[in-house]
């Protein structure tokens, strides 16, 4: 059995991660972790980030450019491959065979996208506990991958946040 766990640095993903090598041990399991950057947020944030100047008395807004595309692309992805590489130190593996992936993209669409092209046979994932108003407005990556998981997905809930 292969086992897909998204995690995000999170409470609920961390817990998520506990349980997926539960489940593994139990089932002689491999796990495979991932983390995905959405590049659509650090493209939108990269258009809004401005540099305030003084220039001939006038305070003037520019875009920064001291941060090129592709090294904050390395730096996102290496501080995303630090969160994995501190989740994993954190689980208690044994003999459980486990990989991490670094993705980017929708999260969404990346989770499914990696268990369908790797036949994953679960997924376990956390669930921040949104309040239904804030789901509302920000949605659900974890609503999303259970309407349209090829597998059976475990939804590992943590309190409610406001």
């Amino acid at each position: 059995m292969k086992i897909l766990v998204p995690v995000d640095g999170s409470t609920a993903s961390c817990q998520a991660a506990k349980k997926s090598v539960e489940i593994a041990k139990n089932h002689d399991s491999a796990l495979k972790l991932i983390t995905v950057i959405d590049q659509d947020k650090i493209v939108s944030h990269r258009r809004s980030e401005k540099l305030w100047r003084q220039v001939d008395g006038s305070i003037i807004a520019g875009r920064a450019g001291s941060i090129g595309e592709d090294k904050l692309t390395d730096s996102l992805r290496g501080n995303a491959e630090e969160l994995l590489d501190s989740i994993i130190e954190e689980l208690d593996l044994c003999d459980i065979k486990a990989e991490k992936e670094v993705l980017f993209g929708e999260p969404y669409e990346q989770i499914l996208e990696c268990a369908e092209k790797e036949q994953m046979d679960l997924i376990v994932m956390g669930n921040r506990g949104f309040s239904k108003i804030k789901r509302f407005f920000v949605g659900s990556v974890t609503q999303r991958v259970i309407s349209e998981a090829p597998c059976p997905v475990l939804v590992i809930h943590t309190d409610v946040e406001n």
